[in-house]
């Protein structure tokens, strides 16, 4: 499935906010031109080398695109994105805030030239307010948006993981130019798109700041465990294994009481009959309930809570995702080329008819050449553009 066959889309991206939601235009079926730096390229191309000597962020986000090097300080490299975005369907940027407007790559110049342009503007805070043109990286953003507060242990605040931040900005902008071309197709006009990671880490926040209305107290920070339901999070077996287990409502509680714990009287006891009352009153549950933990092995454990039925999850490595069985199983992974060879790389989620579009990672400027040449310039004009490094 590739609705976006014969949909254009130029990037004139970095790091991982824009590639990460033009990849996912580009899983879709849409044409999509990468524009980097020469000789350089997307910075983010520099940020390790894991995946047999490739950016381990690259090759995650840069599948089934095409890389156009060009410098846009420079005039003939303003005008050949002006060409090109003159074809294109979509223009999405994460460039420093207010880089392009100054450039003259604003939604309202270009899209006085072409109605039906997509402008999708990516940054740390949007445009207005005072934190418009401030530094925006992933963890500042988290910092922000408060999403440190309320993640870590009790003695200390943690980051996430994984560039939440960006992938959050990445994901909005993607659902938002899809919702701008089903509106293009209606009306026949484009949109600006003004896409913030403080906003879209923020609406992720909702439970907390809702919980937390009018001044209340903020869920405390629980480690892995979950901060406001209990029993919710790890448990350690007798053989050291951490197993992950939560119960979601009172049916589960009490049996979980009857067939894990062996002792059906603590589903009713006042303390513990609501999840507000373990909630309350963890520091007196818990014991019990890592008790029996510890007293099973593992395996022991996890069969046990399958049989009652409660939800739980081994606590995985890396090394465990690559073997999931569950995404073996489900046939996910598929060969995905790349300048230092075939590497596996996930299916889109969702998609489950037909095969997958898994075209290469591009290496820096593979498709300079090619672009210029469909834009109608010379072998002598691109050999000159080459030779003064605007390409």
């Amino acid at each position: 499935m590739q609705p976006l066959r014969g949909t254009t889309v130029v990037s004139l991206e970095q790091a991982i906010a824009a590639p990460y939601a033009s990849r996912h235009l580009a899983d879709l079926g849409a044409r999509v031109i990468k524009v980097e730096r020469p000789g350089v390229g997307d910075f983010a191309r520099g940020y390790d080398t894991r995946v047999d000597g490739l950016s381990s962020h690259f090759v995650w986000t840069n599948r089934n695109k095409e890389s156009l090097t060009l410098d846009i300080k420079d005039p003939r490299g303003l005008e050949v994105i002006r060409a090109l975005l003159g074809t294109a369907d979509v223009f999405i940027q994460n460039l420093a805030p207010g880089a392009t407007a100054r450039a003259g790559l604003g939604a309202p110049e270009l899209q006085a030239d072409r109605p039906g342009l997509i402008v999708c503007d990516i940054s740390g805070y949007g445009v207005g307010g005072p934190y418009e043109t401030m530094k925006a990286y992933d963890l500042m953003v988290q910092s922000e948006a408060g999403l440190l507060s309320v993640t870590g242990t009790e003695q200390e605040v943690a980051k996430v993981g994984i560039s939440v931040s960006d992938i959050a900005a990445g994901m909005y902008a993607y659902s938002s130019i899809l919702a701008a071309l089903l509106e293009r197709g209606s009306t026949g006009k484009g949109a600006h798109l003004d896409v913030s990671m403080l906003e879209a880490t923020v609406e992720w926040m909702g439970f907390p700041l809702y919980y937390s209305y009018d001044g209340a107290e903020p869920p405390q920070r629980a480690g892995a465990a979950h901060a406001t339901i209990y029993p919710y999070g790890p448990f350690t077996a007798g053989d050291g294994v951490t197993v992950m287990m939560a119960i979601q409502n009172e049916r589960e509680w009490l049996a979980f009481c009857e067939r894990f714990l062996g002792q059906p009287e603590l589903a009713t006891a006042p303390d513990y009959a609501t999840n507000s009352g373990r909630h309350a009153h963890r520091a007196q549950l818990g014991p019990i309930v890592a008790a029996r933990f510890a007293a099973m092995t593992g395996d022991e454990a996890t069969a046990t809570l399958a049989a009652v039925p409660v939800a739980h999850a081994r606590v995985n490595t890396m090394t465990d995702v690559w073997a999931h069985p569950q995404l073996a199983a489900r046939g996910r992974w598929h060969d995905l080329p790349t300048p230092a060879g075939v590497v596996p790389s996930l299916e889109l989620p969702g998609l489950t008819t037909g095969q997958p579009r898994m075209d290469a990672v591009p290496e820096l400027g593979a498709h300079t050449r090619a672009i210029l040449a469909e834009l109608g310039l010379s072998s002598e004009a691109v050999a000159e553009l080459e030779r003064d490094g605007v390409v």
